[in-house]
């Protein structure tokens, strides 16, 4: 009997998502036998995306994300099937907190202050972030009501919530920067639907977003008494060799000669007689597969299917996108007046400053500056901040140390510095965004060999990355066998 002709499958796109798409195809095809060819194209000359390490004079430095999130278990779960478990390491155990910028001080987050409102009262009452109205205000949220008429479907901008529930000053000082750190958002237009509705359903189900965040602080206190079995991970976790080890991992596992690099797909499409897509390159060659994922920018995507759905290109195009900028600083310890006794700090918009977040990267981990030195790690840009990003890199980080002087008291020049860009790369979900993804998702119902997955669609961390190219990969995988 003749050997079963292989199912290709061509991804697009080489950043996590797309190896994470490829990787777990590769795991399903030896697990089940389906007998699949894989090819991941990308236009880069690297894989990985914004996963990017260097060293420079025995520094390590991150030039895109530097950790991820334990709570999604999607990029820990991954680490622990390629066998980088013991490649993991922690936030150090000492100085786990940050500081918020007000003035030219770094005033420390309260402890137990959750993004949005406070878990601990004392804590909170003493903090110099607020002004006396500011907590008054804020203490008010123990009084409202829940959000008049709202139902399950309603939107809602994360500025509005949080003035409605905790104040303008809770907003500013606060809510934006904490979450422009992760989001690099304007909160005007952010989407709490799409981004944080655990905060939507403790109004829902609790009225008071502090009296529910009370009530979550007590029952983690009484499970932490009672003990809990198995490894244990603080929040944020990181590779000894910094983030591209997951990403080197990855290529290492796939077939051979699956990846190919500086190649991109000019167009995409699909025949319905045989039920099977191509792709051009731009080297001119034409691919035929049984299944595509995109595992691109939506906007990148949007262009792709513009010929065969100009709606779905249309949803695609509309999900905006901002551009960011990481600044890499080394120092000798003793140029930096600041005991640097956190992980960092985050900046306000309303304090007008050039830097959205300083990490202080090697506080933050271990083995990321030699001994008597420091790494920090600026932020640049965002959705609030486009001027920012537009400067050149010696005006760029002019721009940070400055900030740097009046913050942290460094006068010294760095050992050196290397700001790095990421233009578009930050998918901001505005309002609407929810409604927007169930309309994309149903006009993809069209084509069942055709998947999507990135940072546009429902999560914009590395996890959620994952987390999405393994969907991806998953639903493929069930279409062909």
């Amino acid at each position: 009997m003749p050997e079963k002709q292989p199912q290709r499958v061509v991804i697009i796109g080489g950043g996590i998502s797309g190896l994470a798409a490829a990787h777990r195809l590769a795991e399903l095809n030896e697990k089940e036998k389906l007998s699949l060819e894989i090819i991941l194209l990308e236009v880069g000359a690297r894989p990985g995306g914004v996963i990017s390490t260097a060293r420079r004079e025995d520094f390590l430095l991150e030039r895109g994300p530097d950790a991820f999130i334990s709570e999604k278990p999607a990029a820990l779960n991954l680490a622990r099937r390629i066998g980088l478990e013991n490649h993991l390491i922690e936030t150090n155990t000492a100085h786990r907190r940050s500081f918020i910028a007000r003035g030219c001080k770094l005033l420390p987050v309260p402890e137990g202050f959750q993004l949005l409102a406070p878990s601990s009262f004392r804590p909170f009452l003493t903090s110099e972030i607020f002004s006396w109205q500011g907590k008054a205000r804020m203490a008010l949220d123990l009084l409202l009501p829940r959000r008049a008429g709202a139902n399950g479907n309603d939107d809602e901008s994360l500025a509005d919530f949080v003035r409605r529930r905790l104040g303008q000053e809770a907003l500013e000082r606060v809510a934006q920067p904490m979450v422009g750190g992760i989001y690099t958002a304007d909160p005007e237009k952010l989407s709490l639907r799409a981004t944080m509705p655990r905060f939507l359903e403790m109004e829902r189900e609790h009225r008071s977003l502090i009296r529910a965040m009370w009530r979550a602080r007590r029952k983690q206190s009484k499970a932490e008494a009672r003990g809990t079995s198995g490894a244990r991970y603080s929040l944020f976790l990181s590779f000894q060799n910094g983030m591209q080890t997951l990403a080197d991992a990855l290529v290492a596992r796939l077939p051979a000669g699956s990846l190919r690099l500086k190649t991109k797909a000019k167009a995409l499409s699909f025949n319905q007689a045989s039920k099977r897509w191509q792709i051009q390159t731009d080297e001119g060659e034409a691919i035929e597969a049984a299944a595509v994922c995109l595992a691109l920018p939506a906007y990148a995507a949007a262009g792709l299917l513009r010929e065969m759905d100009a709606n779905l290109s249309v949803e695609l195009d509309a999900i905006p996108y901002a551009s960011t900028a990481t600044v890499n600083l080394a120092y000798k310890r003793s140029s930096i007046p600041h005991p640097l006794n956190g992980f960092g700090f985050v900046v306000p918009f309303v304090e007008r400053r050039a830097t959205l977040a300083c990490s202080f990267s090697s506080v933050k981990f271990a083995a990321r500056a030699p001994e008597g030195h420091v790494l920090l790690r600026a932020f640049v840009g965002g959705a609030l901040q486009p001027e920012m990003f537009a400067l050149d890199e010696e005006a760029m980080v002019a721009a940070v140390r400055r900030d740097l002087r009046e913050l942290l008291g460094i006068e010294n020049p760095p050992l050196f510095s290397l700001a790095h860009k990421w233009p578009r790369s930050m998918a901001q979900y505005h309002l609407g965004h929810t409604a927007r993804i169930a309309s994309i998702r149903e006009r993809l119902s069209a084509f069942p060999t055709l998947q999507l997955a990135g940072n546009a669609y429902a999560g914009a961390g590395i996890p959620d990355c994952i987390r999405s190219g393994e969907a991806a990969a998953d639903s493929i995988f069930l279409k062909l066998k």
